[in-house]
């Protein structure tokens, strides 16, 4: 069965498909209802002061990481033949890395395009919950040896997760 869409709405990204779509939406809701799209609008203009000074950061680091990584420095320290170079690595950049994991997405992105394994960047995410800040906090509430053996498992298992998704996944 043939679609019959107008010719300029197939011409229309996914993405502008989807912001018509939401505005529509803002439009239908605000006839009816105008005190939760006013909001909607402040929590999302609250939000977006928020976000925008992280995502500056985003790009900052993405810049440098441009910069001063190239693609065959990040080969041979993430990439296939890394071994366990690679994984050592993983382990302190995902304890070191820190903030919300959306803030890390592109970063990650990025070193994937450039020939990072899959399984080290799924670690990264994995132990990046061994927080070094709170690690003080951590032995005052629960102690030592419970903050110890809480983060030689975190570490252990972002190991696990990293192989066993490229095992899965692949390369």
């Amino acid at each position: 069965m043939k679609s019959y869409q107008p010719l300029f709405w197939q011409k229309l990204s996914g993405r502008t498909k989807f912001l018509i779509f939401t505005l529509g939406l803002y439009a239908i809701i605000s006839l009816f209802n105008t005190a939760v799209i006013v909001n909607s609008l402040s929590y999302f203009s609250f939000m977006l002061t928020k976000v925008i000074p992280v995502l500056g950061l985003v790009f900052i680091i993405l810049f440098l990481t441009n910069l001063f990584l190239k693609p065959e420095r990040i080969k041979k320290h993430m990439g296939k033949d890394s071994g366990l170079k690679g994984w050592f690595y993983d382990l302190i950049g995902g304890i070191i890395i820190s903030g919300p994991p959306y803030v890390l997405y592109p970063m990650l992105g990025e070193l994937q395009d450039n020939g990072a394994r899959n399984g080290l960047i799924a670690a990264i995410l994995y132990n990046r919950n061994v927080k070094i800040h709170f690690l003080p906090a951590m032995i005052y509430y629960f102690g030592m040896r419970y903050t110890v053996v809480l983060s030689i498992y975190i570490l252990l298992f972002s190991l696990l997760n990293g192989k066993l998704l490229e095992i899965i996944v692949g390369e």
